[in-house]
Protein backbone atom coordinates (compact mmCIF):
# COMPACT_ATOMS: atom_id res chain seq x y z
CA UNK A 1 0.00 0.00 0.00
CA UNK A 2 1.63 3.18 -1.15
CA UNK A 3 0.11 6.63 -1.19
CA UNK A 4 2.72 8.46 -3.21
CA UNK A 5 0.55 11.54 -3.75
CA UNK A 6 0.48 12.35 -0.04
CA UNK A 7 2.84 14.70 1.80
CA UNK A 8 3.18 12.22 4.65
CA UNK A 9 6.51 10.83 5.64
CA UNK A 10 7.38 7.46 4.16
CA UNK A 11 8.25 4.06 5.56
CA UNK A 12 9.70 1.13 3.63
CA UNK A 13 8.90 -2.25 5.16
CA UNK A 14 11.14 -5.11 4.04
CA UNK A 15 9.40 -8.38 4.92
CA UNK A 16 11.60 -11.21 3.69
CA UNK A 17 10.64 -14.03 6.06
CA UNK A 18 7.64 -12.55 7.85
CA UNK A 19 5.74 -14.77 10.21
CA UNK A 20 4.80 -11.84 12.43
CA UNK A 21 1.80 -9.48 12.51
CA UNK A 22 1.23 -6.77 9.94
CA UNK A 23 2.16 -3.49 11.65
CA UNK A 24 0.40 -1.25 9.11
CA UNK A 25 -1.98 -0.04 11.83
CA UNK A 26 0.95 1.34 13.82
CA UNK A 27 2.52 2.92 10.76
CA UNK A 28 -0.80 4.50 9.81
CA UNK A 29 -1.23 5.90 13.34
CA UNK A 30 1.99 7.81 12.72
CA UNK A 31 0.62 9.01 9.36
CA UNK A 32 3.27 7.19 7.35
CA UNK A 33 2.89 6.20 3.73
CA UNK A 34 4.00 2.57 3.62
CA UNK A 35 5.65 0.66 0.83
CA UNK A 36 6.27 -3.05 1.33
CA UNK A 37 8.79 -5.25 -0.45
CA UNK A 38 9.76 -8.87 0.04
CA UNK A 39 13.48 -8.79 -0.72
CA UNK A 40 16.59 -6.79 0.07
CA UNK A 41 17.43 -6.60 -3.63
CA UNK A 42 14.08 -4.95 -4.39
CA UNK A 43 14.53 -2.63 -1.41
CA UNK A 44 17.88 -1.40 -2.73
CA UNK A 45 16.24 -0.67 -6.12
CA UNK A 46 13.47 1.25 -4.37
CA UNK A 47 16.07 3.29 -2.45
CA UNK A 48 17.65 4.40 -5.72
CA UNK A 49 14.37 6.12 -6.63
CA UNK A 50 12.77 7.00 -3.29
CA UNK A 51 14.09 8.11 0.08
CA UNK A 52 11.86 6.86 2.86
CA UNK A 53 12.17 8.46 6.28
CA UNK A 54 12.18 5.04 7.98
CA UNK A 55 13.00 1.51 6.91
CA UNK A 56 11.83 -1.51 8.90
CA UNK A 57 13.76 -4.70 8.14
CA UNK A 58 14.42 -8.14 9.58
CA UNK A 59 17.85 -9.44 10.56
CA UNK A 60 18.12 -12.78 8.81
CA UNK A 61 21.27 -14.59 9.86
CA UNK A 62 22.84 -16.51 6.98
CA UNK A 63 25.59 -18.93 7.98
CA UNK A 64 26.36 -19.70 4.33
CA UNK A 65 27.32 -16.13 3.36
CA UNK A 66 31.08 -15.92 2.82
CA UNK A 67 31.53 -12.17 3.04
CA UNK A 68 28.74 -11.07 5.36
CA UNK A 69 26.65 -12.15 8.33
CA UNK A 70 23.15 -11.38 7.14
CA UNK A 71 20.81 -9.76 4.69
CA UNK A 72 21.40 -6.37 6.34
CA UNK A 73 24.93 -5.59 5.18
CA UNK A 74 23.84 -4.63 1.66
CA UNK A 75 21.19 -2.30 3.04
CA UNK A 76 23.57 -0.83 5.61
CA UNK A 77 26.09 -0.02 2.88
CA UNK A 78 23.41 1.98 1.04
CA UNK A 79 22.28 3.68 4.25
CA UNK A 80 25.81 4.85 5.08
CA UNK A 81 25.36 7.25 2.14
CA UNK A 82 21.92 8.26 3.46
CA UNK A 83 22.30 8.74 7.23
CA UNK A 84 19.02 10.67 7.46
CA UNK A 85 17.07 7.44 6.84
CA UNK A 86 16.28 5.70 10.13
CA UNK A 87 16.50 1.91 10.25
CA UNK A 88 14.44 -0.26 12.59
CA UNK A 89 15.62 -3.87 12.78
CA UNK A 90 13.69 -6.89 14.03
CA UNK A 91 15.77 -9.88 15.15
CA UNK A 92 15.32 -13.32 16.66
CA UNK A 93 16.65 -13.63 20.21
CA UNK A 94 18.30 -16.92 19.29
CA UNK A 95 20.48 -15.03 16.78
CA UNK A 96 21.39 -12.19 19.16
CA UNK A 97 25.05 -13.26 19.16
CA UNK A 98 25.25 -13.04 15.35
CA UNK A 99 23.27 -9.81 15.38
CA UNK A 100 25.81 -8.34 17.81
CA UNK A 101 28.49 -8.89 15.15
CA UNK A 102 26.53 -6.49 12.94
CA UNK A 103 25.81 -3.96 15.71
CA UNK A 104 29.52 -3.95 16.61
CA UNK A 105 30.26 -2.63 13.10
CA UNK A 106 27.20 -0.47 12.47
CA UNK A 107 25.30 1.87 14.75
CA UNK A 108 21.77 0.47 15.00
CA UNK A 109 19.92 2.35 17.76
CA UNK A 110 16.44 1.09 16.80
CA UNK A 111 16.19 -2.68 17.31
CA UNK A 112 13.47 -4.98 18.61
CA UNK A 113 13.60 -8.67 19.39
CA UNK A 114 10.76 -10.99 18.40
CA UNK A 115 8.00 -11.18 19.43
CA UNK A 116 7.60 -7.51 18.60
CA UNK A 117 5.89 -5.44 21.28
CA UNK A 118 3.54 -3.09 19.43
CA UNK A 119 3.84 -0.30 22.02
CA UNK A 120 7.64 -0.47 21.80
CA UNK A 121 7.49 -0.38 17.99
CA UNK A 122 5.18 2.63 18.08
CA UNK A 123 7.56 4.41 20.49
CA UNK A 124 10.53 3.69 18.22
CA UNK A 125 8.65 4.97 15.17
CA UNK A 126 7.86 8.16 17.11
CA UNK A 127 11.55 8.51 18.03
CA UNK A 128 12.60 8.06 14.41
CA UNK A 129 10.16 10.74 13.27
CA UNK A 130 11.30 13.23 15.89
CA UNK A 131 15.05 12.62 15.42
Amino acid sequence: MSNTGSKNRRLLSIVELGGYPDFSKIYNQHQLDVEVTDSMRKAVKILKKNRPDIIVAEFNYQSDFRDRTSNLETLLAVLQKNPEIKLVVFYEKEFAHQFKRVTDRFELPYTLAFPIDEAALSAIIAQCLSA
